[in-house]
């Protein structure tokens, strides 16, 4: 299966059904943004430190597989020079409509996390890119990627999911409240699920997902070059697994 071009129409749905990561921001955002207001989010709940940001006026910052109307016009109202790459023409559809909206200036670019070729090497300040890697099966060469288009001294701000949340199966509750382990790691749509379970995701159109290792994450990002300089961990307000464990974690990478 075409991984890349499935969930490329998967996001478009996504879009169309009102996905939360698919609602643009507010005039009222972009307003204080450009007073020096403001906050973005790799993970669903913690705004990104500050300091992981610093003054962005000025600088170059791609929005990794950042669709959606969220980071990139936020950046682009702080005065960075923002572009946004991601795989749905839908999401990206939002932040130009943000953009004609309030009338700021992005680079939109369709393209795939993985593959950056249409940037040259070291093109940009920041990488900002927030919970999306479970959405490809192989994340290294998103890491390498990201390192060869970056400046000298610049970083990469990476959300990610926490693996563990997969053992779960999704959100499955029982009436007693409890969450059973279902699946081993490493987990995926196309390979863990049973043919049933599989053709049921694709019927609904849902995005494939595929679980990395701390290893691919963390460690993966060492291997291309990396310091990691910065970590923290977030949960899903109301996700089920909460109660037990964080959900999701963010890492601060400077080359």
């Amino acid at each position: 299966m075409d991984v890349p071009a499935y969930n490329r129409l998967a996001w478009d749905r996504e879009v169309e059904s009102g996905n939360p990561w698919t609602h643009p921001v507010s005039l009222e955002e972009i307003q204080q943004a450009r007073q020096g207001y403001w906050q973005i989010l790799l993970t669903p709940a913690t705004p990104v430190p500050k300091a992981w940001l610093g003054d962005v006026r000025g600088r170059d910052i791609l929005c990794l597989a950042s669709g959606g109307g969220q980071q990139g016009p936020i950046l682009a109202a702080a005065g960075a020079n923002v572009t946004v790459l991601d795989n749905s023409p839908k999401q990206l559809e939002q932040d130009e409509l943000v953009a004609k909206r309030d009338g700021l200036t992005l680079r939109l670019e369709l393209g795939q996390m993985d593959n950056l070729s249409l940037f040259p090497n070291g093109h940009f300040d920041l990488v900002v890119h927030p919970v999306s890697n479970l959405f490809v099966a192989d994340i290294r060469p998103v890491w390498r990627e990201a390192y060869r288009v970056l400046r000298q001294g610049g970083a990469l701000l990476s959300g990610f999911c926490n693996p563990a949340q997969y053992m779960f199966g999704c959100q499955e509750v029982g009436d007693d409240n409890s969450i059973a382990l279902r699946y081993s790691l490493p987990y995926s749509d196309l390979a863990s699920l049973s043919p049933e379970e599989l053709d049921s995701c694709l019927r609904k159109g849902q995005p494939l997902e595929f679980s990395h290792s701390l290893d691919e994450q963390i460690g993966g990002q060492i291997e291309a070059g990396f310091k990691i300089a910065g970590f923290y961990e977030d949960r899903w307000p109301d996700h089920p697994l909460d109660k037990y464990f964080p959900t999701f974690m963010a890492t601060y990478s400077v080359k």
